[in-house]
């Protein structure tokens, strides 16, 4: 078995509209040129290259084949591209690996949520014959599961306030957050409502960025990295796009995506979690206990880069990690409406 590893991460600040750059090229370039720098490699050195991004956001077909101008058009790369966060482009960079014809891969997810209304185009992703022609968008979606977790005691607003308060404290010490400060749970709970129960801090931001892993494998990342961030266990599971045929009080996909990838035991969590309560659900089905630190980036209610904040969680948890912060740590991913989709990916020091 080929022991892969992350050894560099890097992402570009979370803008919001009219501060930001016009397109993904201008985002990436100074995001692979922080990441190659942190571990001495070039463009030449990468075996293989993997994006994950969206059409429907950018609003054209093939809309990924652009962002390949930020790499260069010589020489000649081996590429692929998935239409969804990041981190799932890094799990087919990972298998890449795993097969042997590469050592090294470059993974990147970039997203402009400026270009389209994105809530409503988020509506795209459901069902296309019961729940898409209602138009309904991903808060007031969220806003349902929320309802349904308040009524069924498994949370209150007050301890949705508390992550939201505890997000925005660590978020302070990351650059490439878009929102930080100190905000206290009685001050967040007099904030009005959204879209009932959710308010303004129950919700990620809407922001656009990028973000860029490099994996390597065996002695290649050892020599790469003075500490790599081993990935141990990677898994992804689907549940229905339905929801009326799913319990939205819980995310059983995490559950099963947690146990095959093997996330005991764990310090330290970057979870993917766009709303306050999906945090608390995430952390309930990974089993992650008090001890656990969540969240030391100040997650995706902090910055939430659309196709990229996923990747950005296994990023930071690697980080953690390479950094000697933590032995053990996990990073998750999710995707579709209401914790639809979870990958979860576990990295160790060894």
């Amino acid at each position: 078995m080929i022991d892969v590893a992350v050894v560099g991460f890097a992402e570009a600040p979370c803008l919001r509209h009219g501060v930001t750059t016009t397109n993904g090229v201008e985002m990436l370039v100074p995001v692979f040129q922080e990441v190659l720098a942190a571990t001495g490699l070039s463009k030449q050195d990468i075996g293989f290259w993997c994006s994950g991004s969206s059409d429907y956001l950018a609003g054209r077909a093939f809309s990924f084949v652009s962002a390949v101008d930020a790499i260069g058009a010589f020489p000649p790369i081996v590429e692929s591209h998935v239409e969804m966060d990041g981190a799932f482009a890094l799990y087919e960079a990972y298998v890449k690996l795993l097969t042997g014809e590469a050592d090294t891969a470059l993974v990147y997810g970039f997203g402009k949520s400026s270009a389209g209304h994105l809530r409503r185009v988020l509506a795209l992703q459901l069902d296309p014959y019961v729940l898409a022609p209602l138009w309904p968008d991903s808060v007031s979606i969220a806003a349902l599961q929320a309802r349904l977790g308040l009524e069924a005691g498994l949370y209150s607003e007050r301890e949705m306030a508390a992550v939201a308060a505890r997000s925005r404290e660590s978020a302070r010490t990351n650059p490439a957050a878009q929102i930080s400060g100190g905000s206290t749970v009685d001050d967040l709970l007099d904030e009005p409502y959204v879209a009932d129960p959710l308010r303004a801090h129950d919700c990620a931001p809407v922001g656009d960025g990028a973000a860029a892993v490099i994996l390597a494998a065996g002695d290649t990342a050892r020599r790469l990295s003075p500490r790599p961030a081993w990935i141990s266990g990677f898994a992804h599971r689907v549940e229905s796009p339905g929801l009326g045929q799913r319990d939205l009080t819980t995310s059983a996909s995490t559950k099963a995506a947690g146990e095959a990838a093997g996330a005991t035991d764990v310090d330290t969590a970057e979870l993917h979690a766009p709303f306050t309560h999906q945090e608390i659900l995430l952390a309930r089905a990974l089993g992650l206990g008090d001890d656990v630190r969540i969240n030391p980036s100040g997650g995706a209610l902090c910055a939430n880069p659309m196709f990229a904040a996923g990747l950005s969680r296994i990023g930071h948890a690697a980080r953690e990690v390479t950094a000697g912060r933590a032995d053990r740590a996990l990073g998750h991913a999710t995707s579709g409406p209401a914790l639809q989709q979870n990958l979860v990916c576990v990295m160790e020091a060894r």
